[in-house]
């Protein structure tokens, strides 16, 4: 006899639920998830969450407990059903799973491309969602609810979600509110969707320009790291998903910047490790309480950190503070036997793993590879009772924190049609890219163009009419892309006209290997510059698009030049021989070594890889509607040959551009633009430099108060920047470190005093001791326009 299938509703949501069971386990205000007909203390919502994971805990079976410990990558990745299947009953997920990530996003990548009919419109997502969050509550025997996991590092991984310029461009904004406000977007789709939980933001600092990954970075800063990393976290938080931090720890700087299948080895010193790689870490666990961290593939000092009880135990939970789970970077725990070699077998590499302090483990494979090897480890003794329990109860204690226990489904799926990319959401997006564009060069008051004058516009380079960049890795996909080409055509419209010439590709046919050994032009490659040549000629003025795009720059694709990829340099110079006017958009993942082009090319706005908004931003900004006020959170060196080169830097490690080198005069010097550096349309000026205290004891705040002004003609933004200098230590510090920035924007003739706090964290060091200290001594306070600018200073003294 066919069973009867009843409707019932439950806070608002429509939960199928099957007339054999005698009671429905939907109770006002409480879930019978073990199904026994009680309420439980676990089920108890008026329980404290460490007694209610502890009667959790008690209940479980070893089996439960180690399913608790895995992901289960979502559909097309891994997972084979869209949905719930009879066949479930006999995967390992019969007992239950700690998360599933990336679950129905039709996820558009060159590698994982997973298309599914359920991730659009937004309301069928979070139904689906609830349609498998209800198999594991009521078809599973604790009912233990999903952690519904996503990436979300520029905009949530998933069809159509709200776009964000890559984290290179967000570092850029130098805007603390507007990072929040990003980060609540991110969480409030999330939860609209069905996520909970977030891998966002990275927090490695980009020492290496070659590194692939820059790109996804905020920049190379701790300081600024951590203050916008801190934001994005409260703000995913705060709409009540969990943000995860990654990668823990020292992942950015593999040697010679070598990403792919190296990842390791980074060159990186105790102390060094502590004061850049750590920082952001141990500030954004401490200050916004993130709920979860990942664990990178990499090694430090030859210990894997994914094995390494130093690291997620000792630094993470009892030095941070971090009570939330720990889940590995996927393969993280196999490397550990088939790269580290530090592990006798996959299973013995799985013990590494669990007792170093890993919570959930996650990888391209059924989660049975490692549950099944983690039974058999506590079978046999060698993972005891209580480490397993401990991990579990770290991963339940989530669980209880996000509300799974107490509502376990999207509460109104219909509802996300209006919460996921609304006009709010869009015009914070909008507003996040324009605040990221960064002018570069500006010769002549070139920018902004005046379309009124200029009737003949050429819009040339293989930049002009590419889409790959605005739909990189890690961010929402199939959002329609507005090109740079079509963004000035709309822009003008019958104000002028608007041709377009490609004149090269990204890169030539040798590329890279064009970087070490030029090959001639093709007839082809010299006729499509000549086609653009010709084109410039009859026009009043060039804007040439060049850069990198997805397959250039980005995770495993780090680069052994900085140059302009390609047969780009020979086109920009081409067009600049025209003697027209030459305006240079870069689109690119990463600092560029662009020596001709900034020494000749008149004009250079930096887009980094803005969202599909990307041709109406960079439209408005080339024509004044939008005052570029972005500025730099990582250094261009002027070559490879200088890397590392980064801010902040030990006194005299990178040969001031006035300085000799050594003896001699044997290499160039400088950065090509330095930390913090960013031009506008307008002027600023900086006056009546005020701190208070001017004499502390070291345990105080010292409040730091500066006016900017104005004085040009136009609307604009400026990043005020505030450095700090230990004129005397017990060790050799940094030269000076970035301890405070504001962005502020003012009307011509407008003045606004800018108030910072300097909290004792911001003037302490590590001492011989490798103890954060605050020493006596004097402290020189120093604003500037960037970390080369440096305009007023004052100093104080701790006693």
């Amino acid at each position: 006899m066919k069973k009867l299938l009843l409707l019932i509703a439950f806070q608002g949501v429509l939960i199928q639920v099957s007339s054999a069971q005698k009671t429905s386990i939907y109770h006002k205000g409480w879930i019978d998830f073990n199904k026994n007909g009680k309420m439980d203390v676990f089920e108890d919502p008026s329980q404290p969450i460490d007694k209610r994971v502890a009667d959790l805990l008690s209940q479980m079976t070893v089996e439960e407990k180690t399913c608790q410990l895995a992901t289960l990558y979502g559909y097309k990745r891994v997972l084979k059903e869209e949905m719930p299947a009879e066949s479930w009953k006999n995967e390992v997920w019969k007992d239950g799973i700690a998360n599933i990530d990336e679950e129905l996003n039709n996820l558009a990548s060159k590698t994982d491309m997973a298309p599914t009919q359920y991730s659009f419109p937004f309301s069928k997502h979070a139904m689906a969602i609830n349609t498998i969050q209800k198999w594991f509550v009521e078809q599973t025997r604790m009912g233990i609810p999903v952690d519904f996991t996503n990436e979300g590092i520029h905009g949530l991984n998933h069809d159509r979600a709200t776009p964000l310029p890559a984290p290179i461009g967000i570092g850029a904004t130098w805007d603390k509110e507007l990072v929040r406000l990003a980060g609540d977007v991110v969480g409030r789709e999330a939860r609209a969707l069905g996520y909970t939980n977030v891998y966002t933001p990275i927090l490695d600092p980009a020492r290496d320009q070659r590194w692939g990954r820059t790109v996804e970075t905020y920049g190379e800063d701790p300081y600024l790291i951590a203050e916008l990393g801190k934001q994005m976290c409260l703000g995913v938080q705060e709409e009540g998903a969990a943000s995860t931090l990654k990668h823990f720890a020292v992942y950015s700087v593999p040697k010679g910047g070598r990403d792919g299948a190296d990842r390791t080895d980074p060159h990186v010193a105790p102390r060094e490790m502590y004061e850049l790689y750590l920082y952001p870490f141990r500030r954004v666990i401490q200050e916004a309480h993130a709920m979860g961290v990942m664990s990178s593939y990499n090694d430090w000092n030859g210990e894997p950190i994914t094995g390494s009880y130093f690291f997620l135990t000792e630094l993470l939970r009892q030095k941070f503070g971090f009570t939330g789970y720990v889940v590995s970077d996927s393969e993280a725990v196999e490397f550990l036997y088939s790269k580290h070699h530090v592990a006798s077998s996959p299973e013995d590499a799985v013990r590494m793993a669990i007792e170093a302090g890993l919570n959930v483990r996650t990888n391209f494979t059924m989660p049975q590879t490692y549950i099944m090897p983690l039974r058999n480890l506590v079978k046999d003794g060698k993972v005891s009772m209580k480490t397993l329990d401990s991990r579990v109860a770290d991963v339940l204690r989530v669980k209880f924190e996000l509300g799974l226990f107490d509502e376990p489904y999207v509460k109104d799926p219909k509802a996300a049609d209006k919460l996921v990319h609304n006009a709010e959401a869009d015009s914070m997006s909008m507003k996040m890219n324009r605040e990221s564009m960064v002018l570069l060069k500006n010769e002549s008051n070139l920018l902004p163009i005046d379309k009124n004058k200029y009737k003949h516009i050429l819009v040339a380079g293989p930049l002009a009419m590419e889409t790959s960049y605005a739909i990189s890795r890690y961010g929402p996909s199939h959002n329609p892309v507005t090109t740079v080409y079509d963004g000035i055509k709309n822009y003008v419209g019958n104000n002028a006209t608007v041709s377009y010439a490609k004149g090269c590709d990204i890169v030539d046919a040798t590329w890279p290997e064009s970087e070490i050994i030029e090959t001639p032009l093709t007839d082809k490659e010299q006729a499509d510059i000549n086609a653009a040549v010709e084109e410039a000629k009859k026009s009043d003025i060039v804007i040439v698009a060049v850069g990198e795009g997805a397959e250039q720059v980005g995770e495993s694709l780090s680069r052994t030049g900085l140059n302009l990829p390609g047969r780009q340099l020979k086109l920009v110079q081409a067009l600049q021989a025209t003697g027209k006017p030459v305006v240079m958009v870069m689109i690119n993942g990463q600092p560029l070594t662009i020596n001709w082009e900034n020494k000749y090319v008149p004009a250079i706005l930096e887009a980094w890889f803005p969202s599909p908004q990307s041709g109406k931003v960079i439209a408005e900004t080339l024509f004044g509607d939008n005052n570029p006020g972005g500025k730099l959170s990582i250094t261009f060196p002027k070559t490879v040959g200088q890397i590392e080169m980064n801010f902040p830097f030990k006194p005299s490690s990178q040969a001031p551009q006035s300085g000799k080198n050594g003896w001699g005069h044997t290499s160039v010097d400088g950065s090509l633009y330095p930390f913090g550096y960013g031009l506008s349309y307008t002027t600023f000026d900086y006056s009546n430099l005020q701190v208070s205290p001017e004499s502390e004891k070291g345990q105080a705040d010292v409040e730091v108060t500066v006016d900017v002004t104005n004085t040009g003609t136009r609307k604009g933004d400026d990043v005020v920047e505030l450095y700090l200098k230990q004129e005397l230590s017990d060790v050799t510090v940094y030269d000076y470190d970035l301890r405070g920035f504001t962005r502020v924007n003012l009307a011509p003739g407008e003045k606004k005093t800018v108030h910072f706090t300097l909290h004792p964290d911001d003037l302490a060091i590590l001492d011989k001791n490798m103890n954060w200290t605050v020493e006596p001594g004097k402290f020189k306070v120093m604003i500037g326009r960037s970390s080369e600018d440096l305009v007023l200073n004052k100093e104080f003294v701790v006693e």
